[in-house]
């Protein structure tokens, strides 16, 4: 029972954490625009978009405590054993801050449009920018990094063949939410060792791709104030790169070492599982963090630059629904994203999907392998 309460606690916590990134993200991205419209720098002390992105925090603000409520009264249906409607309402506190995130963007992104028009802000020339300099600016950590999963896997396959003689013939899998072991499976190398070893691969995987389009993202840079927004762009990447790194590397080694503990009986599956739920939490708060201290692509790192009124750029037309971006004249596949913190893909480009189809293939024989493993 006390692991299911402290389970409670992170999974509302984290939905409180995450739910007021939602809120504040409207004052997190760059300057020059505003619920995924492009606007003058200067235009955010519009009395409207003032007022419209305050409209928007209060009311995911409201919809989070909603939201974490909703959470612990899913976690006491589960510790209860009404595991369906627990799971159900949890996934409608997780996901519903989500949905609404976007439909009120979708509403004040229409708004912002139509003042953007009765003020005239519009580009009358499309200014690129182009650094001369770029190799000495910062920038996201090198894909060789990334080797230091190796010695993670590696240690994790020892420890799994020196806790093998003494793990049980038949290994705990599955607990329920108060921490019940409700299925086992032979041992085997498989189900021992190849399974913690098989997710933490999948885990680097995953980290290294998004590393990868962290490296291979167009580079910001606001005309009006060129070098230092490349240079507050770079600082951002770097940092993103690094935290990406370390957590990855955190939650991987974490569920190897938790699970090979369980099977051999150093504690429970339950026990493991929260476990592994509280590494996540430094996780989550250090990419909030990250948010709020450099903004979405370093909009927040220099806190003074330019407020223009010239409005030098303007690719409104090439956003669909504010986050999905089609441009076949733009060369780059990932960009930073309109709303929200990190990046996406320009989905006019054929490697764009072949990165989508890469990794949807990849997680598919990821999932064969494991039911294969586990059976």
């Amino acid at each position: 029972m006390t692991i299911a309460i402290a389970t409670i606690g992170m999974l509302s916590a984290t939905t409180l954490a995450t739910g007021l990134l939602f809120a504040f993200t409207p004052y997190l991205m760059r300057r020059n625009e505003c619920f995924a419209v492009t606007v003058p720098a200067s235009a955010q002390s519009n009395p409207r978009l003032v007022a419209l992105k305050k409209q928007y925090t209060l009311v995911m603000s409201v919809l989070t405590a909603i939201a974490t409520v909703a959470s612990l009264a899913a976690g006491a249906l589960l510790v209860s054993g009404r595991d369906a409607a627990g799971i159900t309402l949890l996934c409608a506190a997780l996901f519903v801050p989500l949905i609404a995130s976007f439909a009120l963007m979708l509403r004040n992104r229409k708004k912002v449009a139509e003042l953007k028009r009765t003020e005239g802000w519009q580009a009358q020339h499309q200014h690129a920018t182009a650094l001369a300099a770029e190799q000495d600016l910062p920038k996201a950590l090198p894909l060789t990094w990334n080797l230091l999963y190796i010695p993670v896997i590696l240690a994790t396959i020892a420890l799994g063949l020196a806790l093998y003689p003494s793990m049980p013939d038949m290994l705990p899998m599955h607990a329920d939410f108060a921490g019940n072991v409700n299925e086992y499976v032979p041992k085997t190398i498989g189900s021992a060792i190849g399974f913690p070893v098989l997710i933490e691969a999948f885990l680097a995987a995953c980290m290294m791709l998004s590393h990868w389009m962290i490296l291979r993202s167009k580079r910001h840079a606001d005309p009006n104030a060129p070098a230092t927004s490349a240079l507050a762009y770079g600082l951002f990447a770097r940092a993103e790169s690094a935290f990406l790194l370390v957590a990855g590397i955190l939650i991987s080694a974490g569920i190897g070492v938790v699970f090979l503990l369980s099977s051999a009986g150093f504690m429970k599956l339950g026990q493991a599982a929260a476990l592994i739920i509280i590494l996540c939490i430094p996780i989550v708060i250090g990419s909030i963090a990250l948010s709020v201290i450099y903004g979405q692509a370093g909009s927040r790192v220099f806190k003074r630059m330019q407020a223009s009124d010239e409005l030098l750029t303007d690719d409104d037309e090439h956003w669909k629904l504010g986050i999905f971006y089609f441009n076949k004249e733009d060369a780059s596949v990932f960009l930073p994203k309109r709303f929200g913190v990190g990046w996406t893909i320009n989905f006019s480009r054929p490697a764009a999907w072949a990165v989508v189809i890469g990794f949807a293939a990849i997680t598919a024989a990821f999932l064969v392998a494991v039911f294969t493993l586990v059976e």
